[in-house]
């Protein structure tokens, strides 16, 4: 599996200490020229088009909360991030959502931050119908077709 991951200036030692835990994993370090007064926005759009292209499978981003990061991803078509603190949401974004990128504050703890990580990773998109059509109905808002309002 290939991940792309990335950060803007905050969360830099944290995001290399993820990659060294992920080693099962082809990684893809998308923000390897961080400066102090870089934007977030350029790193999320970077790995959300990476997902969204499939030139990756999934995607990580790190900022101060993972808020902001979560907001930009999600504004490129496909892309369907979520922001997790806890390692049950990871599990639920993937089961329930099939999200493709995963959002985090790099102020958590580094365990519980690989935890997430890893969870979200290895957890499967439910073959539910119920979190399929769900889902389906994200993807046809996006692409213009969804007609149930």
């Amino acid at each position: 599996m290939k991940i792309a991951i990335a950060t803007d200036h905050n969360g830099v030692d944290e995001k290399k200490e993820i990659i060294k835990s992920l080693n099962n994993y082809e990684v893809v370090d998308m923000s390897t020229d961080n400066t102090p007064i870089d934007d977030y926005p350029d790193f999320a759009f970077k790995v959300a088009e990476s997902v969204a292209n499939k030139e990756v499978d999934l995607g990580v981003l790190l900022c101060g909360t993972g808020i902001g990061m979560s907001i930009a991803a999600n504004k490129v078509k496909g892309i369907r991030c979520a922001h997790c603190s806890s390692i049950e949401q990871a599990h639920l974004a993937r089961e329930h959502n099939n999200a493709n990128i995963i959002a985090l504050s790099y102020k958590q703890d580094l365990k519980e931050l690989t935890k997430m990580i890893e969870e979200f990773l290895i957890t499967p998109a439910s073959q539910d119908e119920r979190h399929q059509r769900r889902v389906n109905k994200i993807i046809s808002y996006e692409d213009g077709t969804y007609n149930e309002l």
